[in-house]
């Protein structure tokens, strides 16, 4: 199937649960919350994605997709202590919902080099991963990420800001 082994198989299979959770968080909640059912299956499924992931080498040895899967398990990390610690102080909601972003963004790297370069069948639409087209469409990732990375900043600043301001405001 694609030319997939059995493991990548289950590893796309995994994978597509992943983003499904992750795009269903920023549509329902604005952001992937590792507290809620969503944000649950998406953690889990993306740390499955990464060890998975580890175990094919259609193109080679170790290399960038199993880079790309260390940076994404130190993102989670990063985003879990953030979460359940004030490690960072006044930072941490920031860094944990910027953190579980970017593994999204990592989730969708790979996903548009592997389906351009498999799909359709028989004529993939871009020779390989090195074809220039992936690097253009990783930077529209990119900036897309940015986007949406500050729209989330933003919309936390505001909240905290709200809150803050109902705790300091005078009795009547």
């Amino acid at each position: 199937m694609l030319g997939l082994t059995p493991l990548g198989a289950i590893h796309t299979a995994i994978s597509l649960v992943a983003v499904a959770a992750g795009a269903m968080a920023f549509f329902r909640d604005k952001e992937i919350l590792a507290r809620s059912t969503l944000g649950k299956v998406y953690v889990v499924t993306t740390i499955l994605t990464c060890l998975t992931g580890f175990g094919i080498f259609q193109h080679g040895g170790f290399g960038k997709p199993h880079v790309l899967g260390i940076i994404t398990l130190l993102a989670l990390l990063l985003a879990a202590v953030a979460g359940r610690t004030q490690l960072l102080g006044r930072a941490s909601p920031y860094v944990e919902t910027v953190s579980y972003s970017a593994t999204f963004l990592f989730h969708l790297i790979p996903a548009i080099t592997e389906t351009s370069t498999r799909l359709p069948l028989g004529a993939p639409l871009l020779a390989n991963a090195e074809a220039p087209e992936l690097k253009v469409a990783t930077g529209v990732l990119l900036v897309l990420f940015l986007i949406g990375a500050t729209l989330q900043v933003r919309r936390l600043h505001s909240r905290n800001a709200a809150l803050a301001g109902a705790l300091v405001a005078p009795a009547l």
